[in-house]
C-alpha cells in the first residue's frame, strides 16, 4: 500500500509541476506577443490628444467654441409628440 500512496504523490507531483510549466510558458508567449505591440511615446500621444481636442468641436464647452445651434445641438431637448409608445 506504501508504494501505491508514494507513486499518487509523485504523479500529483508532476502534474502540479507540469501545470506550472504550461503556466510559465503561457505567460511567456504572451510576453513575446507584447512585445510585437506598436508603441507609441507619450509626447505623440499628448499632440495627438491636443490636435483633436482643438479640431473637435464640443456643445458641452460653448465658453470655447461658441453657442451651438439647437438643430445641431445633440444634448438639446427634442421634439415630443403627444402620444404614448406601447411595448
Amino acid at each position: 500500500m506504501q508504494t501505491t500512496h508514494t507513486s499518487t504523490a509523485a504523479r500529483q507531483s508532476q502534474d502540479v509541476s507540469a501545470s506550472k510549466l504550461k503556466r510559465l510558458l503561457d505567460h511567456n508567449e504572451h510576453l513575446k506577443d507584447q512585445l510585437n505591440v506598436p508603441r507609441t511615446t507619450v509626447s505623440e500621444a499628448a499632440t495627438r490628444l491636443v490636435d483633436y481636442c482643438n479640431s473637435t468641436k464640443d456643445p458641452l464647452v460653448p465658453s470655447v467654441w461658441g453657442a451651438v445651434d439647437k438643430k445641431e445641438d445633440p444634448y438639446g431637448p427634442t421634439k415630443k409628440s403627444h402620444c404614448c409608445t406601447l411595448m
